[in-house]
């Protein structure tokens, strides 16, 4: 029987240092190789038996994760955040860390990043492109406005961005000097803006050709561009469980907290009723996610009526409204995945039946 190699890879840019243990935890090899696609899988094919590998979750994350996943009987991405807490203090240098990675990955402690399939690549590739794009545009609106406002010119709205008004919002600059300022940010601007337009296009083209896309455009609130990058963030719905595991991934999941949960009574050991004290929500998780949920349903309620119903009857309860946003942005989560995962049409019927 083949036997099981422990391997972790501390990754660098120009070099990776890996260490090897056996399945009881005894040193086997040490190496610096250089960070190529031939040098790594000269050393995978040098080693024989069954081959588990493990590497921190950064730049070349996804791209050492595909070129290792046939090769290899196990890889995982695991969680540098995750990782510190498992540290010790001490002592800490690129081999000290390839050690500790092979290590906890021979003893079951590394918590897994998921990074889907390869199918996807393009998919993800293009809603990063996009997203860097659009967080670009704001970066030099801001700066845009920031450049009249320091002169003590108003410029609230969006007629300040218009290329039909940019002649007029340049003379009001008091100098040539600051003109020439604004006149660049806004051939910035331009140049971005058509960049976001031409990514736009080639993200949601790349949507179409998934199946799931169709299912979840019936959902309200879901247009063509929040799916695609639903999907490029999710890759597939089966990464969960159950709504409760995604909810905590899109940061909706409540943080509880409780204290003098068992009590004696007659000698028996009964647990008190006590309910757990809500802190919050869970801090860790994909921000863009969140997001995500939050905006489809802040559009659902303002053009589905039975998500205004849904809305409506929560406010008059007496919730107040950003507890209700939560609310149905964790339902709306939940309909999602169940939807995305059986391959079944949205029903608003049965949305209804189950608020009544």
């Amino acid at each position: 029987m083949s036997s099981v190699k422990y391997i972790g890879m501390d990754v660098h840019a120009a070099t990776i240092i890996i260490c090897v243990l056996n399945a009881n935890g005894r040193l086997l090899k040490e190496d610096i190789i250089a960070t190529g696609a031939e040098a790594i899988l000269n050393f995978v094919a040098s080693q024989r038996g069954s081959l588990h590998v493990t590497f921190e979750e950064g730049e070349q994350a996804a791209w050492l994760y595909d070129l290792l996943g046939d090769r290899v009987e196990r890889v995982i991405v695991c969680d540098a955040r995750r990782n510190a807490a498992l540290r010790q203090s001490g002592h800490k240098d690129d081999r000290s860390d390839a050690r500790h990675l092979a290590e906890w990955l021979r003893t079951g402690n590394l918590t897994a990043v998921y990074h889907g399939e390869r199918s996807l690549r393009t998919l993800q590739e293009l809603k990063r492109v996009y997203t860097t794009l659009v967080e670009d545009c704001v970066r030099t609106m801001n700066r845009l406005k920031s450049l009249f406002r320091g002169r003590g010119i108003a410029c609230s709205g969006r007629s300040v961005y218009r290329p039909s008004q940019r002649t007029e919002w340049l003379q009001r600059l008091p100098d040539d000097g600051v003109r020439q300022h604004a006149d660049l940010l806004y051939q910035e601007l331009e140049a971005q803006q058509q960049l976001r337009r031409r990514a736009r296009h080639d993200l949601l083209a790349e949507s179409r050709r998934r199946p799931a896309q169709r299912i979840l455009l019936r959902i309200p609130g879901w247009g063509p561009l929040r799916v695609a990058l639903l999907m490029a963030i999710v890759q597939t719905p089966y990464r969960f469980r159950s709504k409760r595991q995604l909810w905590t991934y899109a940061c909706l999941a409540l943080v509880t907290a409780a204290t003098g949960e068992y009590l004696l009574q007659q000698g028996r050991v009964v647990r008190a009723r006590r309910p757990a004290q809500v802190r919050g929500l869970n801090p860790n998780g994909h921000r863009e996610l969140k997001a995500l949920f939050k905006g489809a349903v802040f559009t659902a309620c303002h053009r589905d009526p039975v998500w205004q119903e849904l809305w409506a009857s929560r406010v008059a309860r007496g919730q107040k409204p950003q507890n209700v946003h939560l609310t149905l942005s964790r339902k709306m989560a939940a309909l999602v995945l169940h939807l995305w995962k059986k391959g079944e049409t949205y029903d608003a019927r049965q949305l209804k039946a189950q608020a009544v």
